[in-house]
């Protein structure tokens, strides 16, 4: 655990602090969200997700104070074990809600997936940092995106397709952070591009249905458009200052599904307003921005390509989990980072802030 002294000097208390504060606000936000008005009754999930918040702070402050070199020589070894978990699932796991990414293990479970998000920046830095004389041939990058492409295709088998898109922009940033040629990641986006029409053809019939949705909400207002539009309902709803915690009517007489998990931020829209949603979004944009200035800190190519992939996995869960709630862009499930309840999503963002104090305290001695 960090403790006073020199350790805790080095340590960077604004960045805890923010991820702390965005961790009680998740329970408070989960709260509101599952709150039963006729009975008042504390809802199971909510004790769920301070056990999960304990135990991601304690991995957090673990993780802070061990030297991430160290780690990075299991990095391979844990990302392997990760994948082996994947394929197991798709093999001999059950199904929930028609998807095989749980792994049940007695009153709690499991997403390897989330885990894998921090397994796959670990592995590539690994990756990166032992090639770096080679950083900027073809032969490399091909051999990045090939270590990287197992993890995006079995989540995506589960199926998972916001899981498996956001390991494509950490792959990309932490491939420039580390110097690879702009014209590499530049001809692999135009070729994603072109290869869309075969990707639609992989997609399952309601992913393909959420993202028609997405153009034309009214298509199916009473299926698949349900949700987004009483998100759009309850975030429009909530004004400039909100209704009040607990008062928000599209929560509490259940108009809002998933609003404990991808949709918690419209329920924070409706009861805190414009004021409350800025704040947080300030929040993370406070850790966002600690995490640039420890990348710019450091002093390694493996702790500037884990901090890079950090960074832009926040970053780019945030962003879309907020645009989906608002219309901006497609239902793809992505969780609100810390916010939304689910112990793993919440574990597994605690420890990769950790990750970022561990760099940040070796950048500062």
């Amino acid at each position: 655990m960090i403790k006073p002294g020199r350790g805790w000097i080095e340590t960077d208390k604004v960045l805890l602090l923010a991820v702390t504060l965005i961790s009680f606000l998740g329970i408070v936000f989960i709260y509101s969200a599952t709150w039963d008005r006729a009975t008042g009754a504390l809802n199971a999930l909510v004790v769920k997700q301070c056990i999960w918040v304990a135990v991601g702070f304690v991995l957090l402050l673990a993780v802070a104070n061990m030297d991430y070199l160290k780690i990075l020589n299991f990095a391979y070894l844990v990302y392997g074990l990760n994948l082996a978990v994947l394929v197991f699932l798709l093999l001999f796991g059950g199904e929930h809600y028609g998807a095989k990414r749980w792994i049940d293990l007695g009153p709690v479970s499991l997403q390897p997936s989330e885990f894998a998000k921090i397994t796959v920046i670990l592995a590539l830095a690994a990756f990166l940092g032992e090639r770096r004389e080679r950083i900027g041939t073809l032969k490399n990058y091909i051999s990045a995106v090939a270590l990287v492409m197992p993890a995006v295709m079995l989540i995506f088998l589960q199926p998972d397709l916001g899981t498996a898109l956001v390991l494509i922009p950490v792959l990309f940033s932490m491939l420039f952070i580390c110097g690879e040629k702009i014209k590499y990641l530049v001809s692999s986006a135009a070729i994603a591009l072109a290869g869309l029409p075969f990707f639609w053809t992989l997609l399952k019939d309601y992913q393909k249905t959420r993202l028609m949705v997405f153009v034309n909400p009214n298509l199916d207002p009473l299926g698949a458009g349900y949700t987004i539009i009483q998100s759009k309902i309850a975030i429009g709803s909530g004004g400039v200052f909100g209704k009040g915690w607990l008062n928000g009517s599209q929560s509490y007489l259940k108009f809002l599904p998933e609003r404990h998990t991808d949709f918690i931020f419209s329920v924070i829209g409706e009861e805190w307003g414009l004021i409350g949603a800025v704040a947080l979004i300030a929040l993370y944009a406070l850790v966002i921005a600690r995490g640039i200035k420890i990348m710019s800190a450091a002093g390694d190519i493996y702790g500037r390509a884990i901090t890079a992939g950090i960074v832009t996995l926040i970053a780019f869960q945030v962003l879309v989990n907020i645009s989906m709630t608002i219309g901006f862009m497609p239902v793809v499930g992505l969780p609100l980072p810390a916010i939304s309840y689910g112990g793993s999503n919440t574990v597994a963002t605690l420890i990769s802030v950790g990750f970022l104090l561990s760099i940040g305290r070796r950048a500062n001695r």
